[in-house]
């Protein structure tokens, strides 16, 4: 029998997915973290107004920034409104902070961001340590895909 993939248990409600992440990485570990954010991206990230498909994290000093994810402005901020793209803070304990940054410097691993959610009324980020895809580990996991989704459809069909 096939061995069944852990569901991961995220919050309430999850508000924006970055496919392209686990597609060009092979992610090692997962990490939960808080961000710091204004009063209008919160609003715009409650209307799903969020894209993570360019988005990474990087160490600025000891500090982790999730940099290029585009927030749209909220239309009704005006004068209060924010850069849709400038670098947000993420907020980790230390010991966690250290063991990534021992990752990059060490290992050459990269730090992406997977998932962004809603965990009792707070905006979470679900970060990803990984490891990048060569071409063929890409064309392996696609063709594996394909493989699985025709056993799936002759399973069916013979029914």
């Amino acid at each position: 029998m096939a061995k069944k993939k852990k569901k991961r248990k995220l919050g309430d409600e999850v508000l924006e997915e970055n496919r392209k992440a686990t597609h060009d990485y092979e992610i090692l570990e997962e990490l939960e973290s808080g961000v710091a954010l204004q009063g209008s991206e919160v609003k715009s990230i409650r209307d799903g107004r969020i894209s993570l498909k360019e988005a990474y994290c990087q160490f600025r000093g000891d500090e982790l920034f999730l940099l290029q994810a585009h927030i749209a402005e909220f239309p009704q901020a005006h004068a209060r409104n924010h850069p849709p793209l400038r670098a947000r803070k993420l907020l980790l304990h230390r010991r966690e902070l250290d063991k990534l940054h021992d990752a990059v410097k060490t290992q050459g691993l990269t730090i992406v961001p997977l998932v962004v959610y809603l965990k009792s009324r707070r905006i979470k980020i679900l970060i990803g340590l990984g490891r990048g895809k060569k071409v063929h580990d890409k064309r392996a996991a696609i063709k594996e895909r394909d493989q699985k989704r025709e056993m799936q459809r002759a399973l069916r069909e013979h029914r």
